[in-house]
């Protein structure tokens, strides 16, 4: 089965609040889809209802075949739920905090005991396992906490804001586990106000506000179907004034924006005369280190796609 999380229209309500109104999306097996949206857009409602911590008021949600509604326990055992903030147990140990989870998931004597040597192996927790939860750092935290979501080794991982509070080291790193795991064949759902980095690890999106459905779909399909804007990015040896000079009586350069030593403008030609403005720098001895059309990425689809409607 390719398909392992199908979101079949399912909506929320909360009194006269309705914090998911009509949602469907699907994420497949070694996909990485990155759940996007401004505060209160209704994520972590979703979330928990993919996680069964929810139940939805419509629709369904099926988790490698089987139905949040008809088959909860089944649906639990495929799938791994990290939430946005870690439980920390006091007087309690790394290793008897895994240990813990282990059997709260059935699992027994050696199949325990191998299943939590391989998360710690996995994710670099070995010197930890007898250090307590509240003295660890956040990205030990964090780590702790994906070790014990994969402890039953499910098919598809909810993984609601896990770099939160990370230093850039520690995304990085956490980043580059999601993209091992999704190698191994897990599905990842993954929510993040870092849009940047989801930007590199993910194939798709889903894109949600005010509880409704913006846009899904593959995450180059939806980068070349947004609004094209021309835009280029130079960087030159020359002086920033110079390049400001010569960029100001250039035809077809448009709303110049500079930050530091780098230009960005709207271009308003073909590749043959993008080619042509980049000879003209050369010629004028600018001496551009770098030309290139911008790249979209997370953001741009974010902007585009929602109006920062607040409930």
């Amino acid at each position: 089965m390719s398909v392992i999380l199908e979101v079949e229209r399912v909506t929320k309500r909360f009194g006269k609040l309705t914090a998911v109104d009509d949602v469907s999306f699907e994420v497949q097996r070694g996909d990485i889809v990155g759940f996007i949206g401004p505060n209160g857009a209704g994520k972590t409602t979703t979330m928990r209802m993919c996680a069964t911590l929810e139940m939805p008021d419509e629709g369904d949600v099926r988790i490698a075949g089987r139905s949040v509604l008809v088959d909860v326990d089944n649906a639990r055992h495929a799938m791994g739920f990290m939430p946005d903030s870690f439980g920390a147990y006091p007087s309690t140990t790394v290793l008897e905090y895994l240990d813990f989870f282990g059997r709260a998931h059935g699992l027994r004597g050696k199949e325990r005991l191998s299943r939590i040597e391989g998360v710690v192996e996995f994710t670099g927790l070995g010197p930890l396992l007898s250090k307590e939860l509240t003295g660890l750092s956040k990205g030990m935290k964090q780590r702790t906490c994906l070790a014990k979501t994969l402890l039953h080794d499910p098919e598809l991982l909810i993984l609601d804001e896990p770099a939160s509070g990370l230093d850039p080291r520690a995304r990085v790193e956490f980043r580059e586990l999601i993209v091992a795991l999704a190698g191994l064949g897990k599905a990842v759902l993954v929510s993040s106000h870092i849009l940047s980095e989801l930007s590199e690890v993910c194939t798709g999106a889903v894109v949600i506000e005010a509880g409704k459905l913006q846009a899904v779909g593959n995450l180059a399909e939806m980068k070349s179907g947004l609004a094209k804007t021309d835009e280029v990015v130079v960087r030159a040896l020359c002086s920033p004034e110079a390049m400001a000079e010569f960029l100001s009586l250039q035809p077809g350069v448009d709303d110049v924006r500079r930050e530091g030593a780098t230009f960005g403008f709207e271009f308003g030609g073909d590749d043959a005369e993008r080619a042509g403005l980049l000879a003209k720098m050369v010629a004028a001895e600018l001496r551009p280190v770098e030309f290139r059309a911008a790249e979209t990425d997370l953001e741009d689809i974010f902007m585009q796609m929602t109006k920062g409607e607040l409930r």
